[in-house]
């Protein structure tokens, strides 16, 4: 693997459209995604087998936690879903988030 950069203002614009992470990165054993946000997750409350990581590049998002406290993440804040918690993410307007997760193909 050789030495690499991203540089995140490029690849937002290359984003298409909400809710569709693209993959800008992988390292070890994880894959980073880069997704916009906007309104609600439209595949609603969802868990993991895996711990998973968001950090808000730009804007303020709500991560929904079912039976459970929301948490918000705002410009430059990240926060961890523990695996099996049952969550949905969300955003009033416009946010770039990159999440963190395990590459599962390995």
């Amino acid at each position: 693997m050789s030495l690499f950069t991203v540089i995140l203002e490029k690849a937002i614009r290359e984003l298409k459209a909400p809710w569709s992470p693209v993959e800008i990165a992988s390292f070890t054993d994880y894959i980073v995604y880069l997704a916009l946000f906007e309104g609600e997750y439209p595949k609603g409350f969802h868990s993991h087998e895996y711990d998973e990581l968001f950090f808000v590049h730009q804007g303020e998002i709500t991560i929904q936690i079912k039976d459970g406290e929301d948490i918000v993440l705002k410009e430059g804040e990240l926060g961890v879903v523990p695996k099996g918690v049952l969550h949905c993410p969300k955003s009033k307007g416009k946010s770039f988030v990159l999440m963190f997760e395990p590459n599962k193909a390995e």
